[in-house]
């Protein structure tokens, strides 16, 4: 089986049709590589390879729990129209009776896909092949079970973490159980369980068969509650990892805008508590000096004015004092004059009033 060429149409991230050539090309280059960022749509050709081939019984990485019909929905490109066609085609080289063929494969729906199912098409060398359409199950098990195809459809970044795990997965044990065919005997034991199962029913009274179909029809009951649960609990894990990032993004946001001093606030208010404390001592510590030794700091300014008016009011006496000195000398000199002989002008000038002196000279004072 040799891949030649995978088409996608509306597919996934791919939108419209495109066309990726997988042939060998020219001898000793065997190998074809794909590279590209995270997000870029590597795993998604895987998944188109994975449902070209098996259909319903695919295991793509975004299926998840979903249904086939919303597995379906979900793969056509968000921006194709309502109306618009997804598919995905594949095309490799298989040899067919001695002959190498050409097989196309080709599997389309619609958003809304009729019957919950998609619309297979087989050709062989562009001829249409209804047998191996009808067959197609059963004809790719024999080419490339189902077992064993994530042993050659797997993504690359998937190999160092298969290597370092101690036990390999579910899968991989699985995959080389089918290989080495081991899975045939738990075919045939299931097999023969439901070979007994029907033994048992046609031996059965009908009674039996009564209380029998009534188990069966609660087990499929509960089955079929089992795997809404399966899947309301895929949709819950769905919805748990959008509000974490919300949650991530709120918080971020919440940081970003002053949030981590909210988040700080005990600690500032313990600091401010500190800080109040500080300050009620400082306050008790001023009430104390102030009954004692600081009401001593008023009489200060009181002092330099009582000071202050003293001189003054000494300044005052020495000035009423010179004045009565200077008046007692007037009169002795008034009374000189009275008793010399002198002529009237000398008189008259004498008698004129002499003008006030705040500071009377030394030499007058003697």
């Amino acid at each position: 089986m040799i891949l030649l060429e995978l088409v996608l149409q509306n597919f996934g991230p791919y939108r419209g049709r495109q066309v990726l050539d997988l042939s060998p090309g020219t001898e000793g280059c065997p190998i074809i590589l794909i590279g590209g960022m995270n997000g870029g749509g590597k795993t998604t050709l895987l998944d188109a390879l994975r449902l070209a081939l098996y259909g319903a019984r695919s295991q793509c990485s975004t299926r998840r729990g979903l249904s086939y019909s919303d597995f379906l929905s979900q793969c056509v490109h968000y921006a194709a129209p309502d109306d618009a066609i997804a598919g995905v085609e594949l095309a490799f080289e298989y040899i067919l009776n001695g002959v190498p063929k050409t097989i196309r494969v080709q599997r389309t729906w619609s958003r809304q896909p009729k019957g919950g199912k998609d619309t297979l098409d087989v050709t062989v060398d562009d001829w249409a092949d209804d047998v191996l359409v009808q067959t197609w199950d059963e004809w790719i098990e024999t080419v490339l079970p189902l077992g064993i195809s994530s042993l050659f459809l797997f993504d690359g970044e998937q190999i160092k973490e298969l290597a370092e795990q101690a036990i390999p997965p579910t899968p991989v044990v699985e995959a080389i159980r089918a290989m080495l065919g081991l899975e045939l005997a738990d075919r045939l034991a299931l097999d023969l369980d439901l070979l007994t199962q029907r033994k048992q029913k046609a031996l059965a009274n009908t009674q039996e068969l009564h209380d029998l179909e009534r188990i069966e029809h609660r087990l499929a009951e509960q089955k079929t509650a089992r795997e809404s649960a399966a899947t309301q609990l895929e949709h819950l894990k769905t919805q748990v990892e959008q509000a974490t990032a919300v949650l991530q993004t709120a918080e971020a946001n919440f940081k970003a805008r002053g949030g981590d001093i909210a988040s700080d606030r005990p600690q500032l208010e313990a600091k401010l508590a500190a800080l109040q404390q500080s300050a009620n001592d400082i306050r008790d510590q001023l009430r104390a000096c102030a009954a004692a030794e600081l009401p001593l700091l008023l009489i200060q300014p009181l002092l330099k004015k009582v000071q202050a008016q003293g001189q003054k009011e000494l300044r005052r006496q020495q000035i009423e004092m010179s004045q009565d000195l200077i008046a007692e000398r007037d009169q002795k000199l008034l009374d000189v004059l009275a008793t010399a002989d002198l002529s009237p002008k000398l008189h008259i000038r004498l008698h004129q009033p002499i003008p006030h002196m705040a500071d009377p000279p030394v030499q007058q004072r003697r």
